[in-house]
């Protein structure tokens, strides 16, 4: 994009609102997106994030021909409702999905919300959705019915199958659960064509997701495209391939970063193979934060607050890198507040494509892609777990955590080699207010010293708790909407 045509959009941005932009943006202004999404990767987990004992080349090489965001968040601390926030621009709890489908779920995402790919088929993009989707199993939800024309991927996380990590039956303890998984199936469209069972299996999904990526550019070189490439990696069990089997100084949880980072060095040489390279908007960004109880097969919260499962930052602040070379500064750093719900609004502001009918969360930030300084889009954050619970609201550098039972992995020892140590599951978080600024690792509680703060977040919150809800405090909410379900 062009240094008048960049300033353009932007001022056409400022004078009208975003369901109202033309439809007839030339063709030209219809970049490619790429948005590659890692599953319990933390915020610590690449080497320009700080990772040790293994090196992310092609990863650092997007950072430092791009930006690199320091405060960006998951919508939800865990698997189905982070997916929900990241394709529809919405808290997930607005739109009926919390914490992880299981294989015998009967709800998953409703055919009426409007996700990403059905906003660019708008504007003539083909779309293809590859890896782990976790939206609903049954054909009803599978993303050929949400706007994507192909399909290749597991329906749910990788462990959802009838083994532990260490290939025997479930134990004792996951029977009482009354889960009976079946095998893990690998889908083309809306069939399986063939299942995963064993790790042996899953050593190879890395590879067998990016060389389909790679066949998707290579065949849609010629159009607008949008890839969704949602890897099923690092969540446990790690498996990866023979290239990278023993290749790291962190065993086999660094090996298969590595091998995650070859992926995207995949998809980079096959836009620069195709020329696509600067018509291109690449996302690289995580579900939610590590399964820290997982010991050496989890990944690192970056010396942050908890992990995955949580509201604290350990839980939802991940890695987020993003290159669109001639666009976006090469090198650039974004300190501001960001969310995977503002992917959804951000692309269809740079496509000119109308937003959805219904109500989203998520704001425009390509103002800070494009080096914005004075920009602020996004002032405040709602952080929602469980079924509805508000549990934190963050605006600016500010974040209030409320009164709640949620998880602690302190005072636990982790497990080792694929089996999860201990965590309390309702554990009595404090009420206490953080200035993420001076203490990202959420330690010191300043509620007494800044009344006025806690008083204005507590304001915000009564907002939340009247459109959303809150179960903490039994409100319903006014605009929640209903999961697709099936009888």
């Amino acid at each position: 994009m062009n240094t008048l045509l960049r300033q353009s959009l932007f001022a056409g941005l400022t004078a009208f609102p975003l369901a109202v932009i033309s439809k007839e943006a030339p063709k030209s202004n219809n970049p490619n997106i790429i948005l590659i999404f890692c599953d319990d990767l933390g915020y610590g987990d690449l080497s320009c994030y700080g990772a040790s004992q293994y090196k992310t080349p092609n990863l650092d090489k997007m950072a430092r021909e791009g930006v690199r965001f320091t405060s960006f968040l998951s919508a939800q601390a865990v698997c189905s409702a982070s997916r929900a926030g990241i394709l529809t621009g919405c808290y997930p709890n607005r739109v009926g999905i919390s914490g992880a489908l299981f294989p015998d779920s009967k709800i998953g995402l409703n055919s009426s919300e409007e996700t990403i790919p059905e906003v660019l088929k708008k504007r003539s993009y083909k779309t293809v959705a590859i890896g782990k989707w976790h939206l609903g199993h049954l054909q009803e939800f599978l993303p050929l019915q949400h706007g994507f024309d192909e399909y290749l991927g597991i329906p749910y996380s990788n462990d959802m199958w009838p083994v532990n990590y260490d290939g025997t039956p479930f134990s004792a303890e996951k029977k009482d659960r009354n889960f009976n998984f079946p095998p893990l199936p690998l889908i083309d469209g809306n069939e399986k064509i063939e299942d995963l069972n064993s790790l042996t299996d899953q050593a190879e999904i890395t590879t067998i997701y990016t060389e389909r990526a790679v066949k998707f550019i290579n065949q849609n070189k010629k159009n607008p495209f949008f890839l969704y490439l949602a890897h099923s990696m690092p969540h446990v069990p790690l498996a990866v391939s023979g290239k990278f089997k023993g290749k790291s100084e962190q065993g086999i949880y660094g090996d298969v970063i590595m091998e995650i980072d070859w992926s995207v060095g995949e998809i980079m040489k096959a836009l620069d193979k195709n020329g696509l390279t600067k018509n291109t908007l690449i996302i690289f960004t995580s579900d939610n934060g590590p399964w820290m109880n997982f010991g050496n097969h989890a990944g690192s919260n970056g010396g942050l607050r908890e992990g995955k499962g949580d509201s604290f930052e350990g839980g939802q602040r991940v890695p987020c890198i993003m290159k669109w070379l001639g666009t976006i500064q090469g090198g650039s750093i974004c300190n501001k507040l960001a969310s995977t719900i503002d992917l959804l609004p951000t692309f269809a502001t740079i496509t000119q494509a109308p937003l959805p009918e219904k109500k989203i969360d998520g704001v425009n930030i390509l103002p800070l892609l494009i080096g914005d300084e004075n920009a602020n889009p996004r002032e405040s954050f709602l952080y929602y777990y469980r079924k509805n619970s508000l549990e934190a609201v963050r605006k600016g550098d500010w974040k209030l955590v409320f009164a709640h039972p949620g998880r602690t992995y302190v005072g636990f020892k982790p497990g080792a080699d694929g089996f999860p140590g201990q965590t309390n599951e309702n554990f009595p978080h404090e009420e206490g207010l953080y200035d993420l600024r001076r203490d990202p690792g959420e330690r010191f509680d300043v509620k007494e010293h800044y009344p006025e703060v806690v008083a204005e977040l507590k304001k915000l919150a009564d907002a939340a708790r009247e459109d959303l809800g809150d179960d903490i405090q039994k409100a319903p909410g006014k605009n929640r909407r209903e999961p697709g379900k099936v009888q």
